[in-house]
C-alpha cells in the first residue's frame, strides 16, 4: 500500500468537505437519512407502470409458505415445487410439505459434510484457503437444488400436518451458531491429532461428535414420524385418506423419478466459464454419497426461453437470485428503476453482471418459484411472476412480480425439466464437470 499517495491528509479532506457543504441537497438527504433507511428514501413509485400484476402465462399454485426468521428458502422453494405436482395429481386446494422434515435431515447431513471435510483437511494448516473458508461459516441454513434432491431421495417426504414447524426451525441463528463452534473445535482437534500422530483418533472424536449433534437437533426439531395419514380434502371438499405411509413411500408414490428429471441452469457470463458446459463446485454439498452439484452455464436469452416453455407448460420453475439491492417487501414490485441509487447517493450500484459476480457484488442468495410470465407483443417475456416464502404479508399475499431487468441482472439459476432441453445442452449435462473451487460464486447458497 502506498502510504504516501493513498492516505486522507488535511488538504483532501478539506476539499471533500468543501464540495460537501457547496452541494445545498446534502443537508436535506441528511436529515432525511437520519431516520429513514436508504432502499425507502430511494424508492419510485412510477417503477410501477411496468410492473403490472397481470400475466399472459400462469401456473395455478397454492398459497404462499413462510420461512420466518430463517434462511430455508432452498427448502421452501423445493417443496412448493413438489407439492404441485402432488396437488395436480390429487385435486387439492390447499397443502403444505413439511420444511421442518427436511431441515432437520439437512442440519444432521450438513454437519456430517462438514466434519468429514474437516477430516480430508486435517492436515492443513487453520489460514489454508479452503479450510478457511469452511471455517468462515461451517453450519448455515442455505442450500442448492441439487442439495434438495438428495435429501428428499434419501429421507422421503411429508406433509406439514405430520411434522410441523418449531419454534428452532423458524428460529435457526442460535443453534446454527452453537452447532458451528462445535464443528470448528473438531476441526481443531482433528488437526492436532493429526499433528500427534494419532489419526486413528480422528473418526471415534467425529461420531461423538456427530451423535451430539443428532440429539440437539432431534431435541430441536422434533422427532420425525415413520409412518402417518395423508389426509386431504379435494377440490370439491371431498375428505381422502391414505394410511400407514412411510416418508419414502409417500416420496416414491408421488414424485418419484420425477425429480431426476430436472436440471440445474446457470448464468454465468464471464469468458473463462464457457456456455454449454457443464459445473461443479469443490466441497460444495450436504449428503455425503448424495447427487453432486451439477449446473450447465447457458445464455441469459436461453434460460429465459426455457422458463417461458416451462410455465406454458403449466410446469413452475425454481430459481436462484440474488434480492439485495431492488426488492422491496412492503410492495409487489422487484423493478431495478424502483430503487433510484443515482438520484439519492449520485451513483448507481450496477456495473457488468460477470464482473459483479467476480468482485463479490452479487451472488445469488435466495431461492424462489416462478409461477408466470408475460408475453409482450413480440412474444418476448418483460415481467415474471414470483412465489416467494416470506409469507402472505409481504407482496401480493405473498407474491411479487419481476421485471426483465432485474431477471437479467441478478437471476443467476433456474432449474428445468431436461426434456427441454437441446442436444448440446443434455450432453453438457452429462460430461464430466469443471470443478469450480468452494469460494466461486456459484459457491454461493440460496
Amino acid at each position: 500500500m502506498n502510504v504516501e499517495k493513498g492516505r486522507l491528509c488535511a488538504c483532501k479532506l478539506k476539499a471533500y468537505a468543501d464540495a460537501y457543504q457547496k452541494d445545498e441537497k446534502n443537508e436535506i438527504i441528511r436529515h432525511a437519512m437520519s431516520r429513514t433507511s436508504v432502499m425507502n428514501l430511494a424508492y419510485d413509485p412510477s417503477s410501477f407502470k411496468d410492473v403490472d400484476f397481470h400475466f399472459s402465462d400462469v401456473v395455478k399454485t397454492m398459497a404462499v409458505a413462510n420461512q420466518k426468521s430463517s434462511g430455508r428458502c432452498w427448502i421452501f422453494a423445493g417443496l412448493n415445487i413438489l407439492r404441485e405436482i402432488i396437488a395436480k395429481k390429487k385435486k387439492i386446494k390447499k397443502f403444505e410439505l413439511s420444511q421442518n422434515y427436511i431441515s432437520l435431515f439437512d442440519k444432521i447431513e450438513k454437519s456430517n459434510w462438514i466434519l468429514e471435510a474437516f477430516i480430508d483437511l486435517a492436515d492443513k494448516p487453520h489460514d489454508d484457503r479452503l479450510l478457511d473458508y469452511i471455517l468462515t461459516s461451517p453450519l448455515n441454513d442455505g442450500g442448492q437444488w441439487d442439495m434438495f434432491v438428495s435429501l428428499v431421495k434419501k429421507y422421503g417426504i411429508v406433509p406439514q400436518s405430520a411434522f410441523p414447524e418449531t419454534y428452532q426451525s423458524n428460529n435457526t441463528r442460535e443453534l446454527d451458531q452453537i452447532v458451528s463452534s462445535w464443528l470448528r473445535q473438531f476441526a481443531y482437534d482433528a488437526h492436532c491429532l493429526h499433528e500427534e500422530g494419532k489419526d486413528e483418533e480422528i473418526r471415534p472424536l467425529k461420531e461423538k461428535v456427530m451423535g451430539r449433534i443428532y440429539q440437539t437437533f432431534f431435541n430441536a426439531f422434533g422427532v420425525p414420524p415413520e409412518k402417518f395419514d395423508f389426509e386431504y380434502t379435494d377440490e370439491k371438499d371431498e375428505y381422502h385418506v391414505e394410511r400407514d405411509l412411510t416418508p419414502q413411500t409417500f416420496f416414491e408414490t408421488y414424485i418419484g423419478k420425477k425429480i431426476d428429471e430436472y436440471q440445474s441452469l446457470i448464468h454465468y457470463p464471464e469468458s473463462d466459464r464457457p456456455y454449454n458446459r457443464n459445473y461443479t463446485v469443490e466441497y460444495l454439498g450436504n449428503v455425503v454419497g448424495g447427487k453432486p452439484i451439477n449446473h450447465v452455464n447457458v445464455k441469459m436469452e436461453r434460460l429465459k426461453e426455457l422458463v417461458v416453455a416451462m410455465i406454458k407448460d403449466g410446469e413452475p420453475v425454481w430459481f436462484g437470485s440474488d434480492v439485495g439491492y431492488f426488492r422491496d417487501r412492503s410492495s409487489y414490485a422487484w423493478a431495478t428503476g424502483a430503487i433510484d441509487y443515482e438520484s439519492l447517493l449520485g451513483a448507481d450500484i450496477k456495473f457488468d453482471k460477470g464482473a459483479m459476480l467476480y468482485y463479490r457484488a452479487s451472488a445469488m442468495g435466495h431461492a424462489m418459484v416462478i409461477t408466470g410470465v408475460n408475453l409482450g407483443v413480440d412474444g418476448k417475456p418483460n415481467r415474471y411472476k414470483i412465489e416467494n416464502s416470506w409469507g402472505e404479508d409481504n407482496g401480493l399475499k405473498g407474491y411479487y412480480v419481476m421485471d426483465e431487468d432485474f431477471f437479467d441482472r441478478f437471476v443467476y439459476q433456474a432449474v428445468v425439466l431436461k426434456k427441454y432441453l437441446n442436444k448440446e445442452e443434455l450432453a453438457a449435462s452429462n460430461e464430466k464437470p469443471i470443478v469450480l473451487p468452494l469460494w466461486d460464486p456459484m459457491g454461493t447458497l440460496a
